[in-house]
């Protein structure tokens, strides 16, 4: 096949350097009658072709096509495949698995030019300071823990869509108390504050249930006073249209893409502690935003200044302690000290924790539990009560809660194989937990440890002996001065 540059050449040594047509054609790679051709036309091969217009085969899906037809304008997403296996099971012998090529082009060329109209991205053009997108995005494949141990975490992402410039908070939920902490976290870090805060539809912001235009704003209360507090507007997208916060999505997957590759050079994906993860984090945004300069400082020539002060970052809420020594959060269960059964208490709920205060001064603090109908005893909490009941130990709805450890669940395992009464062996385990509440839970855990690895019985007063030899204090060897040598001093002194 001759090739437009083949042609091109020709025409240069014809026309421009007056060559033979033979030379010329020899020298284009192409025969004298091929050369005669394009001579005569005066048009490279591409100038020439003609569209075909005309099939080389009978349409194999003429007959059925009206068959076809109503599935794919009734389901737009319908797989082609799915049809071709509709129709040789309606038609046994008629068609080949090698005519599903053929079938796949026709509904291609049909959905073109008579199917449903496709959805357009607009791209968009943003002015600086203009607006903030936010969202919150899941890490856990990126496989991070903490002392070994699997630290399933999200995070609060911020990004100004002008400048590309990004901050992140950790959190644990898609709640309004992360959302407030994460932000106000970027906005502080950021130095300033833009018109406009976009986010998706999460429920911690937006009332997404159907309303009519009377029946109020579609965030809730809570966001609304925060958009307020920072004089933002508020603006969200449809639900399920990611691609209408598209800068974010798009930071998403970038981010973590550039911790994946950080974490790969690190070597490791295990952290000492949270807050060296935390660091980590830091540096990796900190890189990301080096070369964000230029931009940001357009952005941030537009922000406006910050409140005087931050919005506490935590709701809160007053009930009354129950029987049980337990108050009811967000539908999980937390325990108090029993001295305040019966008290109103104030509960502060943040994003990752809740505390307890009573009389302006905070009496616990405990993490936060996420889903409904979970619990979290703590056993210093009930311990006391427990020990002058201890029958009711035994079907004690929280009972799991009771062992701190998987010592402690072995020790009292092995108490409940040593005494025949059920009871008597809970009335055992009881005063070695209370010791622990009362004395030191690492002490007790470790004594516990040494004798259910020996053929010594485990009993209150053999821990206890345990305990007294391990905190019992060395003798220390103090050795005689001779004071005569002050003596010395004082005489060398009067000299």
């Amino acid at each position: 096949m001759v090739t437009d540059q083949q042609v091109k050449l020709l025409f240069k040594l014809v026309n421009g350097k007056k060559r033979a047509r033979s030379t010329a054609a020899a020298k284009a790679g192409m025969s004298e009658n091929t050369a005669r051709k394009y001579l005569r036309a005066g048009k490279l091969p591409s100038e020439m072709k003609t569209e075909r217009t005309y099939r080389t085969r009978p349409d194999a899906f003429a007959e059925v096509w009206g068959e076809i037809l109503p599935y794919l304008e009734e389901n737009p997403g319908l797989e082609v495949k799915a049809v071709f296996e509709h129709l040789q099971r309606r038609h046994p012998g008629q068609f080949q698995s090698s005519q599903l090529r053929t079938l796949q082009r026709r509904v291609k060329r049909w959905r073109a030019e008579a199917g449903p109209g496709k959805e357009v991205f607009f791209d968009q053009a943003y002015e600086p300071g203009e607006r903030a997108q936010s969202d919150f995005t899941c890490m856990n494949k990126l496989g991070v823990t903490i002392q070994g141990q699997p630290f399933k975490h999200m995070l609060f992402h911020f990004v100004l869509p002008y400048s590309n410039w990004e901050a992140g908070t950790i959190c644990t939920s898609e709640s309004f108390e992360a959302l407030s902490e994460g932000l106000q976290n970027a906005l502080t870090q950021l130095g300033g504050v833009p018109r406009l805060h976009q986010t998706d539809s999460m429920s911690c912001a937006v009332r997404n249930l159907k309303r009519t235009e009377k029946e109020g704003a579609p965030f809730t209360d809570r966001y609304g006073a925060l958009m307020r507090h920072y004089g933002m507007e508020a603006q969200h997208t449809q639900p399920r249209r990611p691609n209408e916060n598209g800068k974010i999505e798009q930071s998403h997957f970038r981010l973590k893409r550039a911790i994946g590759n950080q974490l790969a050079l690190r070597g490791s994906s295990d952290f000492e502690s949270r807050q060296e993860y935390e660091a980590f984090l830091a540096k990796v945004f900190a890189g990301r935003n080096a070369n964000r300069e230029a931009r940001l400082k357009e952005d941030q020539a537009k922000l406006r200044s910050l409140p005087a002060r931050r919005l506490n970052s935590y709701q809160r809420r007053r009930m009354r302690v129950s029987k049980g020594g337990l108050v009811r959060v967000k539908k999980n269960w937390y325990s108090v000290n029993s001295r305040l059964i019966g008290e109103l208490v104030d509960v502060r709920i943040y994003a990752e924790r809740i505390e307890v205060w009573y009389a302006q001064r905070r009496v616990t603090q405990m993490p936060r539990l996420h889903g409904t109908g979970k619990a979290r005893v703590e056993y210093r909490h009930v311990i006391d009560m427990l020990v002058r009941k201890p029958g009711a130990f035994a079907h004690y709805r929280y009972k799991a809660d009771l062992f701190p450890s998987h010592t402690f669940r072995m020790a009292y395992d092995e108490l409940k194989r040593v005494h025949s009464s059920s009871l008597a062996a809970d009335k055992q385990y009881l005063r070695v937990l209370h010791l622990a509440a009362k004395e030191s839970e690492a002490a007790v855990s470790a004594a516990l440890s040494q004798l259910l690895n020996s053929t010594q019985p485990l009993t209150l007063v053999s821990v206890k002996t345990l305990m007294n030899q391990e905190i019992e204090e060395p003798s220390v060897q103090v050795c005689a001065v001779d004071l005569s040598a002050y003596n010395s001093l004082l005489h060398h002194e009067a000299q």
